[in-house]
């Protein structure tokens, strides 16, 4: 019999936690809930949790400061649930290590089927030994953090694995220079550390560095990964 997933939402609105507990547990989760940051700490100390439905806006440690927290010791899948629908907070939800961003508006069907989504996606040993991203010439196995170009291996410092897997993952999605920084220098730099590290990245994976295929410049904000 197949082991159920946890799913651990986190939202300091005890009607919004409970009704995507009912949905969720409808649809054969296992739900624990909590209402801040610190009931989470605990829980996913506690608790093998396979996905974190996260609220951004609660009291204390925001959503973002406990996504921050996790992941520095875990990988696991994690949707950011906002009232916000501008793209700042979703393109930094992305960059900081989320998985999924969901609008408050959505249906609770809606966000199972999002929470069902990522964890297809999730490289949990559950359900897959290997996880591949593969853009054609470009390939990432992400099991074993090898990176290859027309079959080839390539080698890479684990900050150009790293960039290049936030680019792979999310592709279309435009990071701007302070959200790389933010993420992979702890806000220390300029643009030019992000432009030498592209750079550098560039010219292991690309063709033609100077026109690449994949990390493309959107001018005066940030880079975006071309995956078609």
């Amino acid at each position: 019999m197949k082991e159920l997933q946890t799913v651990l939402v986190v939202d300091d609105d005890q009607s919004i936690a409970e009704l995507l507990r009912d949905f969720l547990e409808n649809d054969g989760f296992r739900v624990e809930t909590s209402y801040d940051a610190a009931q989470a700490l605990a829980v996913l100390k506690q608790r093998t949790i396979h996905c974190i439905v996260l609220d951004i806006m609660m009291p204390g440690q925001n959503g973002f400061e406990l996504c921050r927290e996790i992941r520095t010791e875990s990988n696991i899948p994690i949707l950011f649930l906002s009232a916000r629908s501008d793209d700042v907070d979703k393109i930094r939800g992305l960059a900081i290590g989320g998985d999924d961003y969901i609008v408050k508006t959505a249906s609770p069907g809606e966000i199972v089927a999002r929470v069902k989504a990522v964890l297809r996606r999730s490289s949990s040993p559950m359900e897959s030994n290997r996880r591949v991203l593969d853009y054609g010439r470009l390939t990432l196995d992400l099991s074993t953090r090898e990176v290859f170009v027309d079959g080839q291996s390539i080698a890479l410092t684990p900050k150009e694995y790293e960039l290049l897997r936030l680019f792979a993952e999310h592709p279309q999605y435009v990071f701007s220079y302070d959200q790389l920084l933010d993420k992979f220098w702890d806000g220390v730099g300029d643009k030019h550390t992000v432009r030498v590290h592209i750079s550098r990245l560039r010219e292991k994976m690309e063709p033609d560095p100077v026109h690449p295929q994949y990390i493309v410049n959107v001018w005066g904000i940030g880079y975006r990964f071309r995956g078609e």
